[in-house]
């Protein structure tokens, strides 16, 4: 392949099995296994912290700091910043009022325990929102990579959002950058989210993943942009996570089979062979600041 593309590697430091659980075995055990093959790869990798996350977890987050990794913001304790796609149970976004206090106490809390002011963000689950730029802007954030383009499908290369519409072309600082998808796809789901990248790499194969990425660096490069593959990844992914219902005493959650499968030694072989796939293709892996800064 011979078009010339950047490659973001993000992870999203939240608690287990997509924050429908309260537990940091992946943040503990899977976050170890990340830096070991990144450090194989030579991939430095944005990790964007939930606030609660990085208060309950410093020794990790001053592990991925030594690594020499980007420090990023995910909000606050994994709720929903923006504009919804789909519906989930309970998970209602939180009122527009709250929106800069939680994103600024987030920041203020992954600063205080990393020591490095984020200038990287990602909004829970990709639902991503006006409001949610235009108080990263004020907070003097770099980097916003919360677009889920399977479901926009229209500017599918890093932009300046508008003050107005998060998913236009407009005059912020701030620089989106959305998470690639497969565009020339057939979709057979209402929210196109069989256009998407995750979490084909362990519940498929890297294989699987590499065909959506060639797919968009082939329909990104001859619309003459530089590509940008953005991914999304979990430490909870790399760690074995537990089938079936999960109890809390009055409710249970069970995640659909597809959510925990494959996590652990899968998970850490595939995301190795996409890696090194990508740089055999020509990737060069950056951090969400360094995609931010190319486009400043």
């Amino acid at each position: 392949m011979s078009t010339a593309f950047d490659v973001i590697l993000g992870i999203d430091m939240e608690t287990d099995i997509g924050s429908f659980t309260d537990g940091y075995e992946g943040v503990r055990h899977g976050t170890p296994r990340l830096l070991e093959i990144m450090e194989r790869q030579q991939a430095p990798s944005t990790f964007f912290w939930t606030g609660h996350a990085a208060q309950n977890n410093p020794g990790a987050v001053a592990d991925v700091r030594r690594a020499g990794h980007e420090t990023g913001c995910h909000g606050l304790v994994h709720e929903t910043l923006g504009d919804p796609i789909f519906p989930l149970p309970n998970n209602w976004p939180v009122f527009p009022f709250e929106v800069e206090g939680r994103i600024r106490e987030a920041t203020r809390l992954v600063e205080e325990v990393s020591g490095i002011r984020p200038v990287s963000f990602r909004c829970p689950r990709l639902w991503g929102g006006t409001r949610v730029v235009n108080v990263l802007e004020s907070l003097g954030y770099k980097a916003d990579v919360s677009l889920p383009l399977y479901f926009h499908r229209e500017l599918f290369h890093p932009y300046h959002p508008s003050a107005e519409d998060w998913t236009k072309p407009g005059s912020l600082k701030l620089v989106e950058i959305p998470n690639f998808c497969d565009l020339t796809m057939t979709s057979n789901d209402p929210y196109q989210r069989d256009r998407d990248q995750w979490p084909l790499f362990r519940t498929e194969s890297a294989g699987a993943v590499l065909q959506k990425a060639d797919s968009f660096i082939e329909y990104v490069g001859s619309r003459g942009h530089r590509p940008v593959l953005a991914f999304y990844f979990h430490p909870w992914e790399f760690h074995p996570m537990p089938q079936g219902a999960i109890d809390y005493g009055e409710a249970s959650v069970t995640p659909l089979p597809f959510i925990t499968k494959n996590c652990g030694e899968v998970a850490c072989r595939e995301f190795e062979t996409l890696l090194h796939e990508l740089k055999q293709r020509g990737g060069v892996f950056k951090t969400a600041g360094e995609v931010a800064n190319d486009r400043q």
